[in-house]
């Protein structure tokens, strides 16, 4: 079960709280959005009639223990949910542990960043032989994933390794550079939906290879976004938990509330703020809406961790500029629980801790934060996990997913597209030579030999 409260959003709780005499104005606005959605069946939508496509795992889930590590080659929506599914519903410290305490599934690993010390660093811990790299681009272009495919193929290859023993490309079925290596090549292939974009791309083998490798139930996973799909399609928006965020999310930001704040107060979470962030970025910011005026609108997310970010951004939070909208992430029941030794009896700044655990201290220190926000008149909802599950998480994902295309629509931008992410990848295109972006590269030329500016090095 996942509980939605969002109380103190309205008024009397927070600045410019939501009055509920906007409720019933919301429900007629957010109505036929919500239905035209499910008509028009967008690709996340789409793949909850039938999952059938996750039998496609089943193979590798089998050929798992043949491996000591699996290694995804994404960026991205092609890396961010795999990494959340993982952090959620695996150990925190799983590549330590050893095989038989991983019941024989392997490490895993993401290399989704190009840094070249970090990707060396990452290589010099596994050994090719036993190593499944999976490759994930749905256009087979990406450059970094690209690049990431080019030197471990050529490691491969350099080390007599069979690229058809040791990769695993995802993309899509039809078209796209990768399409075409694994037609020519025979590298095997699991395919992304073409109707799912890549921040959606979590509840397909995108984000379900890895897990289902390392002994994730993504049946469950499946399943809990299933039911999530199926009961969010007739709710009204007082019971449904994705118009709510998106109304809210909305209200807010049409009020100021340019920021939005994911504060985890589990771990093990974390990594949903993190896909958080990029859905509701790449989504959301957009220069134009859908009737070509320039509106430049948008809402930042911010991903923070509790008890740890308390020490580092609560105060900007608590007392700084009324900008921020904060979703407090928890869960109830902590799979662990870890006992506070009563040390100093007689020392007053201790002896109040003994005798308790953790797991208190946790909920003490997520319920003041919320209480100083409050106090404070910051809008601030809670998304509460009485456990971390499978279908749990799935429903999120689901939930969040909803929530973004929803609000999009209450914006009237286009959620699905990302202008300002091809401009930066062209230009990536252009710098490093590839052919057909001359022009641009000329572009770039001369901006850089513009006089002026600003250069101090010291």
């Amino acid at each position: 079960m996942i509980t939605f409260d969002f109380s103190r959003l309205m008024e009397g709780h927070a600045f410019n709280g939501i009055n509920e005499n906007e409720i019933p104005i919301a429900q007629k606005r957010i109505d036929p959005i919500l239905r035209e959605v499910y008509q028009q069946k967008p690709g996340f939508i789409s793949i909850m009639d039938d999952l059938a496509y996750a039998e496609t795992l089943r193979p590798w889930i089998k050929k798992a223990c043949h491996y000591e590590y699996v290694v995804v080659l994404g960026i991205g929506g092609s890396a961010l949910g795999n990494i959340a599914l993982h952090l959620a519903l695996r150990s925190p410290v799983w590549n330590h542990l050893s095989m038989d305490n991983r019941r024989g599934f392997p490490k895993v690993m993401f290399w989704d960043n190009i840094d070249p010390d970090w990707i060396a660093a990452q290589m010099d811990l596994v050994d090719p032989k036993k190593t499944l790299f999976n490759v994930i681009s749905k256009s087979g272009s990406t450059a970094e994933s690209m690049a990431a495919f080019l030197v471990v193929k050529s490691i491969l290859l350099a080390r007599g390794l069979d690229p058809k023993k040791h990769m695993l490309i995802t993309t899509d079925p039809n078209k796209g550079t990768l399409r075409s290596i694994v037609k020519k090549e025979g590298i095997p292939d699991l395919s992304i939906p073409s109707e799912v974009g890549g921040r959606f791309s979590v509840l397909t083998p995108v984000g379900l290879l890895s897990a289902a490798m390392t002994g994730i139930d993504v049946m469950k996973v499946l399943r809990g976004a299933q039911q999530a799909c199926q009961k969010l399609k007739n709710l009204s928006l007082l019971e449904n938990p994705a118009a709510m965020i998106a109304f809210s999310h909305e209200s807010f930001l049409r009020k100021g509330f340019s920021i939005s704040v994911m504060l985890s107060y589990s771990n093990r979470l974390f990594g949903l703020a993190d896909w958080y962030r990029q859905i509701w970025a790449e989504s959301l910011g957009k220069r134009m809406n859908l009737r070509g005026e320039e509106v430049n609108i948008g809402q930042t997310p911010i991903k923070a961790l509790g008890a740890t970010d308390q020490h580092s951004q609560i105060q900007l939070y608590v007392e700084g500029p009324r900008d921020k909208i904060i979703t407090l992430l928890s869960v109830e029941d902590f799979d662990r629980t870890i006992h506070i030794p009563n040390l100093y009896p007689d020392v007053e700044s201790l002896a109040y801790l003994g005798g308790k655990t953790m797991n208190e201290l946790m909920a003490s220190e997520r319920k003041g934060t919320q209480f100083a926000l409050t106090q404070a008149h910051v809008p601030n909802m809670s998304v509460t996990f009485s456990q971390i599950t499978e279908e749990d998480v799935g429903c999120f994902f689901f939930v969040y997913e909803l929530a973004t295309v929803l609000i999009g629509s209450l914006l009237e931008i286009n959620p699905y597209d990302q202008p300002g992410v091809e401009a930066g990848k062209v230009a990536a295109y252009a710098l490093m030579g590839r052919q057909g972006f001359e022009q641009q590269a000329k572009e770039i030329q001369k901006y850089d030999q513009k006089p002026g500016g600003i250069t101090i090095r010291m």
